[in-house]
């Protein structure tokens, strides 16, 4: 089982990897700062088969 994942932030295209915690759920979703340039993500984790799929999107429109 996976117990680390990885996320491109929209902001500043960073590689960010984050810790994964399956018992927190199959459909996981919540928001974290890039630790680069601050700027707010929501963080999507689905558990498929024991494999994490993790993506990111940014937290709102920046318009």
């Amino acid at each position: 089982m996976d117990t680390e994942a990885s996320y491109v932030c929209d902001s500043c295209g960073e590689e960010i990897v984050i810790p994964l915690d399956p018992s927190a759920g199959s459909h996981q979703q919540y928001v974290e700062d890039c630790p680069v340039c601050c700027n707010p993500s929501v963080i999507h984790v689905d558990w498929v088969d024991d494999e994490a799929r993790t993506w990111a999107e940014p937290e709102q429109d920046r318009f």
